[in-house]
């Protein structure tokens, strides 16, 4: 089989040019405020039109039967759900791009889900958090997010992509999406979430990635601590 013959047959592959956010006449989809931008590659990134697949550990083995997801930490009622009662919550659907620290950004995305204001006012979030660590099924590992980008209108804990499920090597049954964070903000494999005063590094982060990672500041001092 010929090269652009396997990517015929990668049901993720972008043959033509992305959707732009008038494109999208949806009612019920949050447009991603990214998306608006006459430009919505960052400085540094290339477009990729395939989903590369990216992570720290390696795909874990995910138990759906004892799945859960919790909420702790500076929250006013400790939550916690099984993957149905979690698929029961109220929804939403977002159209965003999705930019990776290792220069590739996959643009035109719609992401299916529990938007993560939904779990806050569950939980009660207290005034004095100011921080979010992600925890996730991936053999421990954690990612940080300053609260105000964890509750953007566009951020989701994602069950979906593109109207499919999303697969198990993308993170799935449930992964965090933060369009306007780099993509390792957006864990993978997520079963909770601990809301914070203070802020603490995650996986990424003890090793030298930027502790909030905004891939529209120009040049790396949004990567990595070191640069």
């Amino acid at each position: 089989m010929s090269f652009l013959g396997s990517l015929s047959k990668d049901p993720k592959y972008q043959p033509g040019d992305p959707r732009n956010a008038e494109d999208i006449s949806d009612l019920d989809v949050i447009i991603s405020p990214h998306t608006k931008l006459p430009n919505r590659i960052p400085p540094g990134q290339t477009r990729t039109r395939k989903w590369p697949v990216l992570d720290a550990h390696g795909t874990p083995d995910v138990d759906l039967a004892s799945w859960s997801f919790e909420v702790d930490g500076l929250v006013k009622h400790i939550r916690k759900w099984s993957l149905d009662d979690f698929m029961q919550l109220p929804a939403a659907r977002v159209f965003a791009d999705f930019h990776c620290v290792t220069r590739w950004s996959r643009l035109d995305n719609v992401w299916g889900g529990i938007p993560t204001r939904e779990i806050a006012r569950l939980a009660g979030v207290k005034p004095e958090a100011k921080f979010v660590l992600v925890s996730a099924y991936d053999f421990g590992w954690t990612t940080n997010v300053p609260i105000e980008f964890f509750l953007k209108e566009d951020s989701l804990l994602a069950w979906s992509h593109d109207g499919q499920p999303i697969p198990l090597e993308h993170g799935g049954p449930v992964r965090l999406i933060v369009p306007q964070l780099y993509a390792w903000k957006s864990a993978k494999w997520v079963k909770g979430v601990r809301f914070l005063e203070h802020d603490q590094a995650g996986y990424w982060e003890e090793g030298g990635y930027h502790m909030r990672g905004n891939p529209w500041t120009e040049g790396d001092g949004e990567r990595f601590r070191w640069s």
